[in-house]
């Protein structure tokens, strides 16, 4: 073996972030490095990330779970997508969904340029009537895909609502069989080579000494190696991402089983609701220049569709990413590498993106700087990608209802996602460039929904005569609302297949 390899990985820090990269990297690795995980009881985790978007089952299926018994550890439910309720307007709600938007593009003209023209020439479906996961959440049905040619059935895209706790659990148990060696204890001092700067050990606060070769850093927002340790700095976007602040609390679970996330938006920020097995998650994500903790804790509680079972758990936050995520022998994953709201459920995406780049960039003991630098380019891509979508929630907004409103409204936006605005506004285009984390057809429903309409179309559209245009959207709409009829209900799906048992009292 080549002598310069890898031969040991101190991941330091548990929970979602630390338990994933366990696993991945314990499962590719095979025994063939050592990997041991450090953390400690006395240290919560944040652990509110507990909507997903479909690439989480890329990162299941690498690992060989089993996804019906997955749902059943972690509480979980299905997700076809996210309900947002009052950003547009107050009383006004949208759906963005999963998966494909209407039926087949015609040529190299994309489907949704024909209902722009027919929206143009006075329309009145919502592009959620042409979009099969938005019209089965909106009926609270829920299937995965079935073998049927030539239909919708046979592409649904869904995630998962899981307790990540539960999660992270499953995850531990599932690396400490292949080996990852997991210690107690919280770190006490870090220490550097005085020529390199690179991290030789970490020394914990009962003095063991853990040496390895690469570090992942996965102890949250206090980054203790890629910033207490290694000053890496920090990009702060409360300039345009202005929520501050967070406040979790589970309640009982109330009505109908939803498959989606829901995230209403508020005087202040927006709230959240994740329907799982055993209970309901929510929280309140707000900026505390316009309204304080106990303000906030209030609203949240009188907001809940069942009885809390705990009190609201305080969460603070700078938005923002770390300059580098990765320097000299320590990569930050997690909360560590930066933070960005779970308003489209990117949390612990951010998460299996970063092992998934760390894995195809894996370095050996020289660290090559071309090597550390290019996943620094490609997580910076991501990131900043996805902040611009993000950013889209609130600028796009006709509220001025609230003086946190009327900020966002008036605030100034990043030059990438002014473009892409006015681009879909002029001409209908949308460009997903290189590998931007959300698709065209995410941009669309977003957009629309946060009523940024299109002035003109693609002229190729013209080539449809108006009846066959009125005649082909009327079909693809009763081809999705039959579909749709035809899918059980999301309670009934995880009845038949993956509920979960009760949990033991603590």
């Amino acid at each position: 073996m080549d002598p310069n390899r890898i031969r040991k990985i101190v991941i330091v820090g548990g929970g979602t972030a630390g338990w994933m990269t366990a696993a991945t990297l314990a499962k590719l690795l095979q025994r063939k490095v050592e990997i041991e995980l450090v953390e400690s009881e006395q240290i919560g985790t944040v652990g509110v990330g507990e909507a997903t978007i479909p690439q989480i089952r890329l990162f299941n299926a690498t690992l060989g779970l089993d996804e019906d018994e997955f749902v059943r550890r972690t509480q979980g439910t299905f997700k076809l997508g996210i309900e947002f309720v009052d950003w547009t307007r107050v009383g006004h709600a949208y759906h963005h969904a999963f998966g494909a938007v209407g039926g087949r593009d015609l040529g190299l003209v994309q489907f949704y340029q024909y209902w722009i023209k027919q929206q143009l020439n006075g329309g009145i479906d919502e592009i959620g009537a042409y979009t099969f996961n938005a019209i089965a959440a909106r009926q609270n049905r829920f299937m995965r895909p079935a073998q049927i040619q030539n239909s919708p059935l046979s592409n649904i895209a869904y995630a998962f609502h899981f307790d990540a706790g539960l999660y992270a659990r499953f995850l531990r148990e599932f690396s400490e069989r292949l080996g990852v060696v997991r210690s107690e204890g919280m770190v006490k001092q870090t220490l550097l080579n005085a020529e390199s700067g690179f991290i030789e050990a970490i020394v914990l606060d009962d003095e063991r000494r853990i040496s390895g070769d690469l570090f992942i850093d996965c102890s949250g927002f206090r980054g203790l190696l890629i910033e207490q340790a290694l000053h890496t700095g920090y990009e702060d976007w409360r300039h345009w991402l202005p929520c501050d602040r967070a406040l979790a609390v589970p309640c009982e679970s109330a009505g109908e089983l939803m498959p989606y996330t829901r995230s209403t938006a508020r005087e202040a920020g927006w709230q959240w609701r994740i329907p799982l097995q055993h209970r309901t998650g929510n929280g309140y994500v707000y900026c505390s220049e316009f309204i304080s903790d106990d303000e906030a804790a209030a609203k949240l509680t009188s907001r809940l569709d069942g009885r809390p079972q705990a009190e609201p758990r305080p969460l603070r936050f700078v938005t923002g990413m770390r300059k580098r995520f990765w320097n000299r022998n320590c990569v930050a994953i997690g909360l560590s590498s930066g933070f960005m709201e779970p308003l489209e459920s990117t949390s612990i995406h951010f998460i299996q993106s970063s092992i998934s780049k760390l894995i195809s960039l894996f370095p050996d003991r020289h660290f090559a700087q071309a090597t550390i630098d290019e996943y620094n380019r490609q997580v910076q891509f991501e990131f900043e990608r996805s902040r611009d979508f993000l950013i889209l929630h609130y600028k796009a907004t006709e509220r001025r209802d609230s003086p946190f409103w009327e900020r966002c409204a008036a605030m100034a936006i990043p030059d990438t996602l002014n473009e892409k605005i006015q681009l879909f506004r002029d001409s209908g285009r949308i460009y997903r460039e290189h590998e931007e984390l959300f698709t065209e057809a995410s941009w669309l429903q977003v957009l629309l929904g946060q009523a940024v309409m299109p002035r003109a179309y693609h002229p190729m559209v013209d080539m449809l005569e108006q009846a066959e245009l009125e005649q082909m959207l009327s079909g693809v709409r009763g081809v999705l609302e039959r579909s749709a009829a035809a899918v059980p209900k999301h309670a009934d799906f995880i009845a038949k297949f993956c509920r979960a048992a009760p949990l033991q009292a603590a």
